[in-house]
């Protein structure tokens, strides 16, 4: 077979099943360029089945975090039902990925090249337990928080299991002194686990998401009839109100509605002042 024909199997077979380039030459090769025996070469292994449902959207799953000498990991893995979330083996496919994305310090490729117990890479896994359960499954997103800056907290909302969830939050704080204002962590996580900010204040909040809210600001109040200088006016106000309600030391602390999160800083001081140095929250689906 010459590389012309070869190439264009590739493209048919792919174009077939889906499944990537590196495995359609492995199939053609296996069965000498015959497209019906690849397929079904494909099948047997479990690619087609899995890469057909690649079309399918996962927005179900579970969020998890490993911790270790306060370093913490996290990572979200979805499914296309919560039926699957809740299935025994994607439990344990995703107990063990969580292991792995600690020691790969949150790195996703690494992760997907790391060989799991079974001895086969999570790749490769992961396609297997796809044609075994017959659901999109796919690794989302993963971070890693390191201990070399301050003390690590988080919080898993409504665990189905030990540090297990639908929502995970994780903050990094300076000016902690263990055994003195180590609880002000786990309920600042919690606060962000329940108020969802975007940066820790002000700067840290994106211009094209600013941009965009003031967008919609200005055209609500011009259809609502109001004269455009008095909706210059009324922008300026809605979008102060936007970030401060979006920005972690700007909200309303969720224990004392009369306080900030930057009150409840203050008044946690000990040695020196708490800071937030960092923080991320993953609900499972969210943005899919």
């Amino acid at each position: 077979m010459s590389n012309k024909d070869l190439l264009d199997n590739i493209k048919k077979l792919r174009e077939l099943t889906g499944v990537g380039f590196k495995d359609c030459k492995s199939a053609l090769d296996e069965t000498k360029g015959n497209i019906e025996k690849s397929i079904e070469f494909l099948r047997k292994k479990g690619i087609a089945k899995a890469s057909k449902k690649m079309s399918r959207t996962a927005s179900e799953g579970l969020a998890l975090v490993t911790e270790k000498e306060n370093k913490v990991s996290i990572i979200e893995i979805n499914s296309e039902t919560d039926f699957v979330a809740k299935n025994k083996d994607f439990i344990s496919f995703c107990k063990e990925l969580s292991e792995i994305n600690f020691l790969t310090l949150g790195n996703l490729d690494k992760l997907n090249d790391f060989k799991m117990k079974n001895g086969t890479s999570v790749k490769d896994s992961l396609v297997a337990l796809i044609a075994k359960i017959g659901e999109k499954i796919t690794i989302r997103r993963t971070n890693f928080f390191d201990n070399k800056k301050g003390l690590n907290f988080f919080y898993v909302h409504s665990a189905i299991e030990k540090n297990i969830g639908k929502i995970i939050s994780i903050v990094q704080l300076d000016g902690i002194v263990k055994g003195k204002n180590e609880d002000i962590g786990n309920k600042i996580a919690m606060h962000i686990a329940a108020s969802n900010p975007l940066a820790i204040e002000k700067d840290g909040v994106k211009k094209e998401i600013i941009n965009k809210e003031l967008e919609i600001i200005k055209a609500e109040i011009t259809n609502s009839g109001k004269p455009s200088d008095m909706a210059e006016k009324i922008s300026k106000g809605k979008i102060t109100k936007f970030i401060n309600d979006n920005t972690l030391l700007n909200q309303i602390w969720i224990m004392d509605p009369k306080k900030k999160v930057s009150d409840i800083l203050k008044e946690n001081k000990i040695e020196k002042e708490v800071k937030i140095l960092n923080f991320i929250r993953y609900k499972v689906g969210e943005g899919i």
